[in-house]
């Protein structure tokens, strides 16, 4: 990267048009989606990052936004079907929904053409949940360059040690238990959802769809949401084994938020991003 760094410097004042931060909206499942999208400054076209947030949504990532606008990228983030005071009801089968929805929204020629946005040069980032719908949708859309997932939560792998171990069971229960900024569902429906989803819904099943693209995994070494050794290393073992040949990976020595390293987190974003997806010459 050149001297200007995306985490402390602003972008040059004299661009045009300006830097800009609307708030956006999408249709999904009947329901509207509300978003701010980050418009980097510049004519662009501007290569677009989508952030997909996880269960329930507390962490959105709006310093990953922030800076990826600064490198040249416009950043979205957005709330799925029944978070946070949309419409409709949660359920794991409508985030992916509303995901594969907005990728594809943010590629239509009139709401790119009115933010300056690249249609050919895409890229899905997810943490934890969102990690899991970032492979996913990527997977489903060949048409996705790139891929980031940050701290992912392999729902098959939760599937499997459901089956196998009624402690572990109860342990995910509880997990989906943190429903309050949620509406429609239960910690029981969401589980029983993971369980009839199965291997349908392992990551490392996804290699064979994702050789060709670039794809960056984050694990976190202290994690006792998604433990490196269980959500992690099979799926980053599968796709080296596959192999996915623009595989990036690291683990983290920190927790499942990042809380500490969320510097580490944006420049590894950055960079990746800027080598797979290049921002605009002049923003």
């Amino acid at each position: 990267m050149s001297a200007f760094d995306p985490l402390v410097t602003d972008p040059d004042p004299e661009l045009t048009p300006p830097a800009s931060t609307p708030a956006v909206s999408f249709e999904s499942g009947g329901e509207t989606l509300l978003g701010v999208l980050h418009v980097p400054a510049g004519p662009g076209p501007h290569p677009v990052a989508v952030l997909l947030h996880g269960f329930p949504g507390y962490e959105r990532n709006f310093d990953l936004a922030q800076a990826l606008r600064r490198a040249g990228h416009a950043a979205l983030v957005f709330h799925y079907r029944g978070s946070w005071g949309m419409g409709g009801s949660w359920s794991w089968a409508h985030v992916l929904e509303d995901a594969a929805r907005v990728t594809t929204a943010v590629r239509d020629p009139e709401f790119a053409a009115a933010h300056r946005l690249d249609r050919e040069r895409l890229a899905v980032v997810g943490h934890s949940a969102g990690g899991f719908t970032a492979l996913m949708t990527a997977a489903a859309d060949p048409s996705i360059a790139a891929v980031a997932s940050v701290a992912g939560f392999d729902f098959g792998r939760a599937a499997a040690a459901c089956r196998a171990d009624p402690a572990r069971r109860a342990s995910y229960l509880e997990l989906f238990g943190d429903l309050a900024p949620l509406r429609g569902t239960s910690a029981e429906a969401l589980l029983a959802e993971t369980e009839a989803a199965g291997d349908s819904w392992s990551l490392a099943g996804l290699a064979p769809r994702l050789a060709d693209r670039a794809v960056l995994l984050i694990g976190t070494g202290r994690d006792d949401v998604t433990p490196a050794p269980v959500h992690h290393e099979p799926v980053a073992r599968a796709y080296r084994d596959h192999p996915v040949a623009r595989l990036e990976e690291h683990v983290l020595p920190t927790d499942h938020a990042l809380s500490d390293h969320r510097v580490r987190l944006t420049r590894t974003l950055v960079d990746f991003l800027h080598r797979h997806l290049p921002p605009a010459s002049g923003g």
